[in-house]
């Protein structure tokens, strides 16, 4: 690994750091030099994620992942809608670049200073991009922050005073006395603080052994942990993408049949997943919808793997105010509870840009499947929830 040494007349001196060897430093671990750091974990982070894509879907392989993502990611934004009607070949960038950054430029990190940096650079940016094109909660913010240790002072120097007595100084001071030899003697708190480094390094190396053979395996998994404490884990996002978006819209009726022909439902609004076809996609990120982003994984199953929904479905019923907190809208805001509640199969898609719903004002179209769960009372309900031993909700 080349080493790189800050001249004395630079700008803003720099200090050591996980990508760039430089001036001496009597409290750090690793040693100045050294290219055994943490940053080889975020490297193997990367190469995890773009590996279990590359081995996980065809649509990774042949570059059209990017067809679909847009619109069937958990929980899209405004920004998705748009990118969604990207060309054909704008796809195919944005997935050739996906594989670039997950696959190629982790290995930045060993190779000097002025590619660590440019890594730090552009993973930081890809994360922006992720942020702009989709509502991913805190998870990008979060892969942002270790991305910061990509950058010595020389780069960051300008967030920080340089008058005398400020950083900048203190620092130049102690490359000024590297030179002479003068070298404090090292305190108790620092060596402690380099034993526990060793040993943390020591442990994480011990229980990354089944993690790398998982990486190196042809049948990878993912969001998999291999011990009990769980500090070393796997993780994939998206290693499969899904072709089409389903939703389940929950549904309420005051009539006294569910069967009858003039029974009037109504629906429920979640707070962001796609429900009203006019209503535009929303923009939280860094917030995190939970409810929301259950309910895109509980549309591409059944409520039988979700059992939750139903309890969900037995609040709504007594108008439950912790329950009706999370939603948007209350078809029954002010009114007696439900008789009835369902839930009800929709395949979603956007609109096309500047066609005939997009000129109504729709943002979304779709069209019923069928039902998710029949119409169910509370009467219906309190077997189901005895045998799970869930309190039976009152009416409020």
């Amino acid at each position: 690994m080349p080493t790189w040494t800050p001249s004395l007349s630079s700008d803003w001196p720099s200090r050591p750091s996980c990508c760039s060897p430089a001036v001496p430093t009597w409290c750090s671990w690793p040693p100045s030099g050294s290219s055994t750091c943490p940053w080889s974990a975020w490297a193997r982070s990367g190469i995890h994620l773009g590996l279990i894509k590359i081995r996980g879907d065809q649509c990774w392989r042949d570059l059209t992942c990017m067809d679909f993502h847009y619109e069937t990611q958990p929980v899209p934004n405004p920004a998705a809608y748009f990118l969604h009607q990207s060309p054909w070949w704008a796809h195919r960038f944005e997935t050739l670049s996906n594989h670039f950054l997950e696959l190629v430029v982790p290995f930045f990190v060993f190779l000097g200073r002025r590619l660590c940096i440019l890594h730090g650079a552009l993973q930081i940016l890809f994360q922006v991009v992720l942020v702009i094109s989709g509502n991913l909660s805190f998870l990008n913010w979060l892969t942002m922050v270790p991305s910061i240790a990509c950058f010595d002072d020389a780069a960051l120097g300008f967030l920080f005073p340089s008058g005398p007595g400020g950083l900048k100084d203190q620092v130049l001071k102690m490359q000024e006395e590297a030179p002479r030899g003068a070298r404090p003697s090292l305190r108790f708190g620092c060596v402690a603080r380099r034993a526990v480094h060793v040993a943390l390094g020591v442990l994480v190396a011990w229980l990354s052994v089944p993690v790398v053979l998982n990486l190196l395996s042809p049948t990878q998994v993912m969001n998999t942990s291999f011990n009990s404490l769980r500090i070393v884990n796997t993780y994939g996002a998206f290693g499969s993408i899904t072709k089409e978006r389903t939703e389940v819209i929950l549904q309420g009726t005051a009539s006294p049949n569910a069967s009858a022909p003039d029974a009037v439902w109504e629906d429920y609004e979640f707070k962001c997943k796609p429900g009203d076809p006019g209503r535009r996609p929303c923009l939280i990120s860094p917030y995190h919808h939970r409810l929301d982003w259950l309910m895109w994984f509980a549309a591409f199953q059944t409520y039988e793997h979700n059992e939750w929904i139903i309890h969900l479905a037995g609040k709504l019923l007594a108008n439950d105010r912790g329950a009706l907190a999370l939603l948007a809208f209350n078809p029954f805001e002010d009114r007696a509870p439900p008789r009835w509640v369902r839930g009800e199969h929709y395949r979603y898609k956007f609109s096309r840009l500047g066609g005939q719903h997009a000129a109504a004002g729709r943002w979304w179209v779709r069209k019923r499947i069928g039902p998710y769960f029949p119409p169910v009372s509370l009467r219906d309900l309190e077997g189901y929830f005895r045998s799970r031993g869930w309190p039976l909700p009152e009416l409020e």
